[in-house]
């Protein structure tokens, strides 16, 4: 719907040369002087002009507006306050008046150079930090290391930058003799530590300066407006695809060295068995083509030449994990292929509850994210990956073993396609709106789920917590507002937004490939009963407290979110009056945990939670830090004894870890399922619920 509003409304435009720039490029010695390029002010300007005639705020681009991007570019370089100067700040502020000005003509040249100053006072403290390292720290005085500056002052010089830095280094080394490791060792550890964040912070060139630049300005309109450079739009894709076409092996960098970490099940890596973990790679070539020295390279780098397209060659030059650059290299030819990210896909297990002599059994679908490979779709490929195509193989497979009952669990699940949301509701419904979207002028659609046929219409319950967001709440508000299952978990996240994904390669055609894309709010969306998720998300039938406090984790957390509001209430046939059920169950639940062990933890997690959360410095003090880790250790593991014992599990010992076949246990998942079968064994609740 969005898609064709934009294209109905946008004319391919040509690069013109930008303005000259009103501030005259700076060097700034100990940082890459980066500078902008001639298509990243095109972009800012394309950005601009988007945001300010297609968001669904609306935004006027003025000095308040800059004002804020302003503060927010600062705060998106150092949010814990822990490298810029006071005088950094002071000599940024002759900037704040023009910047919004700056980016409606994509001129870059002011925020480049803070970008520069911010790389040079990082470059400083890392150089500094490998200095300290040989300091005679005094373990036994009574300091401590403020690590959460974010509501702190800027430093005031450069004497109180490098004591805050000292007792960081200082921190870091008593973290290690605390591990019995030997002060030589220590310092040859933190050396190559820092070293090697010095190596990375050399690597950083002006595309990475660009998206911190254009995160402020996007982030400043609303929280889910983001602009992608190719390299992270390319990622956003593949994750929202939940594949790529590629090796199969998951990449790090460590110590200037490309390391396989882990490597795909089936992929063309695993297949060729060739490959291990830790493996390194110094080399790429492309087919018969000559290798590329890979060596120091940024991680980014390095995957972009080793993706590529299903059925090419890519050849490896690999060391093995204790080899050095002596050593001679295996060569290893790998043949790309499609990679289904099955890890990242729907998951399901059939779980049981015994109760008066009855065992139910319930399947359990894990929802990680509502993804849709559009590539796949639009080529036509009948098996494209999508979510509901995924959830729709497990129902059948289900109703096969005959379970009573489903549980969908969509906690830690932020969202994805909306119209994956539309359809996955579809499979539980027979036909009717699932969404209303208002979009940036105020035109109100319905999405309908238009298909009749209905592939579950047994008992459910939806699983949410304070993660689950977007498309979640779509699909699980239409499941409450249809009485269709029962919600339990925590209040969701409350992203009541629509973005419209841009290539901004088709707004402007001569940015090619360098253009990357544009995730534009360009709709708000609403529940068929008329309430907006937004800020308020979706509140659970039956409510468990949450560790997440909604001021600091969630949309309302947000100060550019958008407002809760209402709209007329969509035309919807009810499944049931689930109300008096509601009612019901939440009384057992209710009872169940007043002598719940289980909840009683949870509360206690919590509170913990709440009072870590509140510290913002560690004792320097080495008996001190001791004693505090080893009395939240004996705490910890007391604890886990409790509820080990409580479920009739054998105790751990200090330092022993569970057996590998050990599930973990989840509490709310087990009494998701308890409710699910309250639901089902209590004959008037089952008559009027279904």
């Amino acid at each position: 719907m969005l898609k064709k509003v934009f294209l109905g409304l946008f004319i391919a435009a040509t690069i013109a040369c930008s303005a000259a720039p009103r501030v005259a490029h700076i060097d700034v010695p100990g940082s890459n002087n980066l500078k902008p390029d001639p298509i990243q002010s095109v972009i800012t300007k394309e950005v601009a002009e988007l945001i300010t005639s297609l968001n669904y705020k609306k935004p006027v681009l003025n000095d308040s507006l800059g004002s804020v991007i302003f503060d927010n570019y600062i705060k998106g370089m150092d949010p814990n306050r822990s490298y810029f100067l006071a005088s950094d700040i002071k000599d940024f502020e002759k900037y704040r008046s023009t910047f919004d000005d700056d980016l409606k003509v994509g001129d870059l040249t002011a925020a480049f150079y803070m970008f520069n100053v911010y790389q040079k006072r990082y470059n400083e403290d890392m150089q500094f930090s490998i200095k300290a390292l040989h300091n005679h720290f005094d373990f036994t005085k009574n300091e401590s290391y403020v690590y959460d500056r974010e509501h702190l002052p800027w430093f005031k010089d450069e004497a109180e930058r490098n004591q805050s830095w000292t007792r960081k280094v200082k921190y870091d080394f008593v973290n290690l003799k605390l591990a019995n490791q030997k002060d030589t060792s220590i310092i040859s550890t933190l050396k190559k530590r820092y070293e090697n964040l010095l190596a990375q912070s050399n690597k950083i060139n002006n595309q990475d300066a660009f998206q911190v630049i254009m995160t402020a300005f996007t982030e400043s309109i609303d929280p889910h407006t983001s602009y992608f450079n190719p390299a992270n739009a390319a990622n956003f894709n593949i994750d929202m695809a939940r594949s790529l076409e590629g090796i199969g092996a998951t990449l790090a960098v460590e110590n200037e060295f490309v390391t396989i970490k882990s490597i795909v099940p089936g992929g063309p890596a695993d297949k060729i068995h060739q490959l291990k973990i830790d493996d390194k790679i110094i080399g790429i070539a492309q087919g018969d083509n000559d290798f590329v020295d890979v060596v120091g390279w940024r991680i980014d780098n390095a995957v972009s030449i080793i993706r590529g397209k299903k059925g090419t060659t890519v050849r490896l030059k690999i060391l093995a994990k204790n080899q050095d650059l002596s050593a001679t290299p295996k060569i290893v030819s790998i043949v790309r292929d499609k990679i289904i990210l099955e890890d990242q896909s729907v998951k399901n297990t059939i779980k049981t509850v015994t109760r008066d002599g009855r065992t139910y059994h319930y399947g359990v679908i894990e929802i990680p994210a509502f993804y849709a490979d559009w590539k796949e779709m639009q080529a036509g490929n009948p098996n494209y990956k999508s979510t509901t195509r995924d959830v729709k193989l497990v129902l059948d497979s289900l109703k096969k073993k005959n379970v009573d009952g489903i549980l969908i669990d969509l906690r830690g699940n932020g969202g994805g396609s909306l119209m994956e949301a539309i359809e996955l509701t579809g499979l539980f419904i027979t036909k009717g709106p699932v969404v209303q979207v208002k979009d940036y002028r105020g035109k109100v659609e319905v999405d309908e789920d238009e298909d009749p046929s209905i592939s579950w219409t047994g008992p459910m319950a939806v699983m949410t917590d304070r993660f689950s967001a977007s498309a979640s709440e779509i699909f699980a508000g239409a499941i409450q507002d249809y009485g269709r299952g029962i919600i339990i978990g925590n209040n969701t996240y409350g992203k009541g937004t629509v973005q419209s994904a841009i290539d901004m390669r088709r707004v402007n055609p001569d940015l090619g490939d360098k253009g990357g894309q544009l995730n534009l709010t360009m709709g708000k969306f609403y529940r068929v009963s008329g309430s907006s998720t937004q800020h308020k998300g979706v509140i659970p039938d039956v409510e468990f407290p949450t560790i997440f406090p909604a001021d600091k984790y969630g949309e309302s957390s947000q100060p550019s979110a958008l407002p809760w509001d209402e709209i007329k209430s969509s035309n919807y046939t009810k499944y049931a009056n689930l109300a008096p059920a509601i009612a019901v169950l939440k009384t057992a639940h209710d009872a169940r945990m007043k002598t719940s062990k289980e909840y009683t933890y949870l509360l206690q997690d919590i509170a913990e939670f709440k009072k870590r959360d509140a510290e913002d410095s560690l004792p320097l003090n080495e008996a001190t830090l001791k004693k505090q880790r080893d009395e939240l250790e004996a705490q910890n593991l007391a604890r886990e004894n409790e509820r080990r014992v409580s479920r009739g599990l054998l105790p751990l010992k200090k330092g022993e870890t569970k057996p590998a076949k050990e599930e973990d246990y989840d509490f709310v998942q087990d009494e998701s399922m308890q409710v699910l079968t309250d639901f089902i064994s209590n004959p008037q609740i089952a008559k009027n619920g279904n």
